[in-house]
Parts: C-alpha cells; sequence; structure tokens
C-alpha cells in the first residue's frame, strides 16, 4: 500500500480545486435520488478510499480530481437534463474507480452499502 497523505499538495487536475468534504457530502445529499444509486455509489467508494490512509497521493489526487468534478456547478452536460445529466459525472467518476479500485476493501464497501441503504432506504 502506499504512503499516508492527510493533505492534498499540487494541482494534478483542473477540477480538485472544487473539490471538499463539505461540498461532496451536500452534493451526494441534494442530488443522491436525481443521480441515481449507480453514480452515488462509486462515488461514495471513491470517497472511501481516498480517506483510507494506505492509498497513494497520486491516487487520492485523481479520486480529488473525479469528485470535483461531480461536485462543479456548472459540467459538460447540466445535471437538471433528465437521465443525461448525470453521464458525464459517472464518466469522471468510473474512470478513476477502475484505476482505484484495488484499493476498495471489505471495510469500505461495508461503509458504502451503509451510506447507500441511509439514502436511497
Amino acid at each position: 500500500m502506499g504512503k499516508q497523505v492527510t493533505k492534498f499538495e499540487g494541482n494534478e487536475s483542473q477540477y480538485t480545486k472544487y473539490y471538499s468534504e463539505s461540498g461532496f457530502w451536500d452534493k451526494v445529499g441534494s442530488v443522491a435520488l436525481k443521480a441515481g444509486r449507480k453514480v452515488i455509489y462509486h462515488a461514495l467508494a471513491l470517497y472511501y478510499v481516498m480517506m483510507d490512509g494506505n492509498v497513494y497521493y497520486k491516487e487520492k489526487m485523481l479520486i480529488v480530481g473525479a469528485l470535483g468534478y461531480l461536485i462543479l456547478p456548472v459540467d459538460l452536460i447540466p445535471d437538471f437534463i433528465p437521465v443525461a445529466g448525470f453521464t458525464d459525472d459517472l464518466g469522471a467518476i468510473m474512470t478513476v474507480y477502475n484505476m482505484v479500485k484495488n484499493n476498495i476493501t471489505p471495510e469500505i464497501e461495508e461503509k458504502v452499502e451503509q451510506k447507500i441503504d441511509e439514502l436511497f432506504g
């Protein structure tokens, strides 16, 4: 596993500036039902991987970029467009998810499932 990183440094993605923990939770809470289970599931998985102390800095920065894109107020396909609104967000999230999925532990999966149950019932 990687070195522990508690502070993000550098600017590997133009979207990292849009990421904040409170912004992430605000976005998840406000768009969960509209975005759908798949988008939120993978976003949560990325979030919990990022919070893990055994993930490399570069992987954390990729995650911050993807989650920053999700939080971004204006993106390629506006989120208010029915059906298509979150496809670009899902694309960014899935690209990074596939790059870091080896870091998903059973504990992370459990946290994601618990939060999904909370959000979707």
